[in-house]
């Protein structure tokens, strides 16, 4: 009989997270999976067409089952974020006590809400069965830097609450090596032969492609950079207008792939300094266009904000722009500054610096793209190659549950 794996994620398909693409990859690995997820609402805020609290509860997405519990749609407000995050916590409670169903192992797949993963430790202990947790979100420093929260006493029941969390795992997989010494010195520490460093891989369509024309964006000669995914306060991405200020005589322009909470400021910034000619604004993307718009420009960009938090973060759009042989300029410290360094396909500038942003960016225009985007292949192929971490998991789930 297969060994068969209960999926705990709050997000699932059709909403795009790579929690979809690695139980497709253990669908072909021979084990069976099922998943418990919410109904579809992110990021949107509102139920995804075809689904309501009555409608699709259960489906089957190839051989994946999967099992939807009610919860209420995030919305737009902190208010619908909070009630979105304890309602599939509560409907997982309810679920845990009723189910009859019997796996052989938990896999809890941890963006925020780090809330979901006590379905997770509920079911784990209820069916005596090992849990794995992926965890990608560090809580509370989450919660307080990216939402905003500085009430002592949530902070506190939140760090509390990951305490028992992380006491209660059988092993913690972090995203990334700075993650491991935050969760390992927690006040409760957390024994380190329970931590396991598995960065996020890139999904296979990510592949270097040759340089080509797409109707978004204009083959006028311009020295074409782009950020893609979630633009939200945590990317950095003000210094973004100012740079485009310095860079008024050279031939460059920012694309822009991607939607957010931050969207509109970042346009009210390129309009207040008057360098929209530098900027193209391209809506979000189905994940497998990435590769196709990298190929159209010369460089990826990656930025964050200035906190430690995000020092420690290795941003999934890193492993892109390196799995499609991307040349890197980065706004950023911490591991995004290590990988490029070590990778030797990039240039790393101060946080939040705009001064010496443009700088970097005039160097990349007469850098050596073509080698830069070879280490970035390289790198990713010795790093973050999907095959070698799924063989990694395997033999990790194999040691766990014979």
């Amino acid at each position: 009989m297969p060994k068969h794996i209960l999926i705990i994620s709050q997000y699932f398909h059709p909403e795009t997270f790579r929690i979809n693409d690695i139980a497709q990859e253990w669908i072909k690995r021979g084990y069976r999976i099922s998943v418990l997820t919410g109904i579809p609402n992110y990021p949107e805020g509102k139920f995804f067409p075809g689904y309501s609290f009555f409608r699709k509860r259960k489906e089957k997405w190839g051989d994946i089952e999967i099992t939807r519990i009610p919860l209420t749609p995030r919305g737009h407000s902190a208010v619908g974020m909070v009630l979105n995050y304890y309602s599939f916590v509560i409907s997982g409670w309810f679920w845990n006590r009723f189910t009859r169903q019997k796996a052989d192992i938990v896999f809890s797949f941890e963006t925020s809400p780090m809330t979901q993963l006590k379905i997770g430790c509920g079911y784990a202990k209820k069916h005596k069965v090992p849990h794995i947790m992926y965890v990608q979100d560090l809580w509370p420093e989450n919660v307080e830097v990216a939402g905003g929260i500085h009430n002592k006493r949530i902070l506190g029941y939140l760090d509390r609450m990951v305490d028992k969390i992380y006491q209660q795992a059988d092993k913690i997989l972090l995203t990334s090596p700075s993650f491991r010494e935050s969760v390992m010195h927690r006040k409760k520490p957390v024994p380190p032969e329970k931590l396991v460093y598995w960065p996020q891989y890139a999904e296979d369509f990510y592949r270097p492609l040759p340089k080509k024309s797409i109707p978004e964006i204009p083959d006028d000669g311009m020295f074409n950079i782009v950020f893609t995914g979630n633009l939200g306060t945590a990317q950095g991405l003000d210094v973004l207008p100012r740079t485009a200020r310095l860079l008024a005589d050279e031939a460059v322009r920012f694309i822009i792939v991607g939607d957010g909470r931050y969207r509109e400021s970042l346009e009210k910034e390129i309009e207040q300094l008057d360098v929209r000619q530098k900027f193209l604004m391209i809506p979000r993307q189905p994940a497998e266009r990435i590769p196709e718009i990298l190929s159209a420009c010369d460089a990826g960009f990656i930025s964050f904000a200035q906190n430690p938090l995000w020092e420690k973060t290795i941003p999934a759009k890193l492993q892109s722009y390196l799995a499609c042989g991307k040349a890197v300029i980065a706004s950023a410290s911490g591991e995004t500054k290590r990988i490029i360094e070590e990778a030797k396909c990039g240039i790393v500038t101060e946080t939040g610096n705009a001064e010496a942003l443009a700088e970097g960016v005039r160097s990349m225009l007469s850098a050596d793209l073509k080698r830069m985007g070879e280490c970035a292949r390289k790198y990713f192929e010795a790093h973050f190659d999907k095959k070698l971490l799924m063989d990694r998991m395997d033999h990790l789930i194999k040691e766990m549950a014979p």
